[in-house]
């Protein structure tokens, strides 16, 4: 799984305007202040957002591995002389969470969904290399967890988190900076990339449609939406990414009912003529396709 993260983060990503990011191989780095006191760092290759607050920075996510030091230096370019006080997980995967340990072992307090933790801190069997993931260093574990939804003042920000069912893996979460207008959703969106449907930890593309639903009840047109990788979005934006993604939902459920596989879905069609295109097509649909099937419950009682 991991090394298919990597590979396809080498993809070019689409330029959009002054908020686009490098190809993930440069070696350069962005910091982009998106206002109310938020930034957007790309030191650790997948997004990292800060919000400087009186009380401390709250980070969204801390990079790839082998890069969190380089996340801590443009965390403290952003902040002088503040620490990170709260890190949120969106998710377990380490390309996201690869300077948890680093930014656990300064004192920062790791928040994310309990099955993050679990996914975390539990030896995880990885069919696509036939072994098992070790856990994680206790630093880089999340501290506190939760199940459904929460909030917390941040100094003068209000912070807003809540779970997203099944969207990329079973841990997925938003964080919200209601005060700043920013909306972090890790990969549970996905344009700039191929999206990823982790269906071994229960991801499925039902659930991601209903998660950006949640998003898009969220957001206004004033939102700046900051997915794990890629650049922010609005709102119009993200509804696009919805719309293509609840249309191969459509298509897929009924091909998975007649007992359809990916080779099948993809020879009929099921990604023709939509407005994005895809780096690996048989992967995804290999992922939906197990998804659906994982879900089988949630669809028509006629699956064959």
């Amino acid at each position: 799984m991991l090394d298919r993260r990597e590979l396809l983060t080498t993809a070019v990503v689409g330029v959009l305007g002054s908020l686009a990011l490098p190809r993930r191989g440069r070696a350069q780095a962005a910091t982009v202040d998106l206002g109310g006191g938020a930034f957007l760092l790309t030191a650790g290759r997948t997004n990292v957002l800060a919000r400087s607050t009186p009380d401390g920075l709250v980070v969204v996510d801390s990079g790839a591995p082998g890069l969190g030091d380089r996340v801590a230096t443009a965390l403290g370019r952003v902040a002088p002389g503040s620490r990170v006080q709260t890190l949120y997980n969106t998710h377990w995967h380490e390309e996201n969470t690869g300077g948890n340990e680093i930014l656990g072992s300064g004192g920062a307090t790791i928040l994310a969904h309990e099955n993050t933790r679990l996914w975390m801190a539990t030896p995880t069997w990885m069919p696509e290399q036939d072994r098992y993931r070790p856990v994680r260093p206790a630093a880089a574990v999340p501290t506190e967890t939760f199940h459904a939804e929460g909030s917390m003042l941040a100094g003068d920000e209000r912070v807003d988190y809540g779970y997203l069912v099944e969207a990329h893996t079973s841990g997925d979460i938003f964080v919200f900076f209601r005060d700043a207008n920013v909306l972090a959703v890790g990969d549970a969106v996905s344009p700039a990339r191929d999206p990823e449907l982790d269906w071994f930890t229960g991801a499925w593309i039902g659930g991601r449609v209903d998660a950006m639903d949640r998003l898009l009840e969220l957001s206004d047109e004033e939102t700046r939406i900051v997915p794990g990788f890629g650049p922010v979005l609005r709102r119009a934006e993200l509804q696009a990414e919805r719309d293509v993604m609840a249309e191969i939902y459509d298509r897929t459920v009924e091909r998975v009912r007649r007992g359809d596989s990916p080779e099948d879905m993809l020879a009929g069609g099921v990604l023709d003529g939509l407005s994005r295109t895809w780096t690996d097509p048989h992967a995804f649909v290999y992922a939906v396709h197990k998804g659906l099937w994982a879900h089988h419950n949630k669809l028509n009682a006629d699956v064959v």
